[in-house]
């Protein structure tokens, strides 16, 4: 199946959705002037006061002669989209052209009797009366589209397959059916189907890139060799695949990392932490373990004691996005990559995840949420200034325990300072500077943490020089 031939931009049903809208605005825009015009009529002779009897044959007659030509209107534009435009829509642009030709040779070698002409008439009449016998006679499928899955990993194939059946009493002639994939178009011939026959294709799209690919509509194709005539029908809708970014797992000395977060202090009051802090009345539903019973001997009544949370960890992942900022499409890529590992490897140790990009919050709710959101994001070109990226990482969390920043190879020193200024006192601080091709590297800019990052399988080893 070849899924590299570019996707007409001008297809029947794309043309005709386009006309349709376009028909419907303009009926929409007469009708109201229609009532405009209407009101306008009765407003004047309301004002004008005029004799009794002048209302009714100045308003009677007009608003019927303002409304007959509306519905008019109205019938001929109806006429014209279910009968006229798919008979018309079927010749393609080659076609028009060459049954312009015909058409002006057949009135002038008729007009001034010339043989040349009729004869180059003749000559271009034959293919378009072949190509209309191509397109004639109406096909009835019954297509399924189904995807295994909508959601795959960058670098792995998602693998699907279009049903095509007869549901009709009568044989269907071989046919051939296109599948939309993102910018290409698959093409595969369904054989001859008897009644109740079906036919299965199977096929295989390539991810290369993090994407949101729309996989569809289906359409069953008829057209001649001369591709004068082209006739198609839309049998399954649409379909979305996500692409989602590679990601790594940070295990070892690197998740290690993650997990020994000491956090940031706490004053919310909790019953099972390790702080105490005072005393207070039973209630139901507490644990026992946590009855002080010298007091409740002391008292009469039931005592329980209550503990202060001490730390609480909290990651804040942001993803600096700005185009001028990155070298390539590449270098962006790997950043994704490298911030979606890091946010996924802090929702499975279930610790409290905060990731946003400059004109983003990406979602937390499910990894599959947090994985689509890291998909759809694209570079900006709008002039931002990086101390603006810590400054939302210190708004959005101001209890954050640590913010990874990361960000692209032009971004300099001082503006990984400038943002790490905006930052709350006492926050573990790191910047992830991703690099094509780089070596590990570990640097400081102040209380700053600096690796650079030039292959994503090296994320771990980077995490783990910055444990260190």
């Amino acid at each position: 199946m070849n899924v590299d031939t570019p996707l007409p931009s001008n297809t029947a049903d794309a043309k005709a959705a386009r006309r349709a809208a376009k028909a419907a605005r303009k009926r929409e825009r007469t009708a109201a002037r229609a009532a405009a015009r209407r009101a306008k009529r009765r407003g004047g002779v309301s004002e004008s006061q005029a004799p009794a009897g002048s209302s009714d044959a100045t308003s009677g007659p007009g608003t019927a002669a303002g409304e007959e030509p509306l519905g008019l209107r109205e019938r001929l534009g109806g006429f014209w989209m279910r009968r006229i435009h798919p008979v018309l829509d079927v010749i393609s642009p080659i076609g028009w052209a060459v049954l312009g030709v015909a058409v002006a040779c057949w009135i002038l070698g008729l007009l001034l009797r010339i043989t040349e002409l009729n004869v180059i008439a003749l000559t271009l009449t034959v293919p378009l009366v072949l190509a209309a016998l191509f397109v004639l006679g109406r096909t009835s499928y019954k297509v399924n589209l189904d995807l295994q899955s909508h959601r795959v990993v960058v670098g792995t194939r998602a693998v699907g397959r279009v049903e095509v059946a007869n549901p009709t009493q009568r044989v269907i002639l071989p046919s051939r059916i296109e599948l939309a994939v993102g910018q290409a178009t698959a093409q595969f011939m369904v054989p001859r189907l008897a009644a109740e026959q079906s036919h299965e294709e199977l096929f295989a799209v390539p991810t290369k890139r993090r994407a949101v690919l729309v996989v569809g509509p289906v359409r069953s194709v008829r057209d001649d060799p001369l591709s004068l005539m082209r006739r198609q029908v839309t049998w399954a809708r649409s379909q979305e695949l996500y692409v989602h970014p590679r990601t790594v797992r940070l295990d070892g000395a690197a998740s290690g990392f993650l997990r020994d977060l000491e956090g940031t202090p706490s004053s919310d009051l909790s019953s099972s932490d390790i702080a105490f802090h005072a005393l207070r009345d039973y209630t139901p539903g507490d644990d026992r373990r946590h009855v002080h019973w010298r007091t409740t001997a002391r008292t009469g009544k039931l005592m329980v004691r209550q503990f202060e949370e001490t730390r609480r960890s909290h990651v804040v992942v942001a993803l600096d996005n700005l185009a001028d900022h990155y070298a390539s499409e590449d270098e962006f890529e790997l950043a994704v990559s490298a911030a979606a590992s890091i946010s996924a490897q802090t929702m499975r140790e279930e610790k409290e995840l905060t990731p946003f990009s400059f004109d983003a919050l990406q979602r937390t709710a499910t990894f599959r949420v947090l994985m689509d959101d890291y998909t759809v994001l694209e570079q900006l070109r709008d002039r931002h200034s990086l101390h603006e990226l810590g400054q939302q990482a210190a708004d959005l969390a101001p209890n954050a325990s640590a913010v990874m920043m990361v960000v692209g190879s032009h971004t300099t020193a001082r503006e990984l300072n400038s943002a790490a200024n905006q930052l709350p006192i006492g926050v573990l601080a790191v910047a992830i500077r991703c690099v094509d091709d780089a070596e590990v590297r570990r640097s400081s800019i102040g209380g700053l943490d600096v690796v650079t990052l030039g292959d994503l399988d090296a994320l771990p080893k980077a995490l783990r020089a910055v444990g260190r």
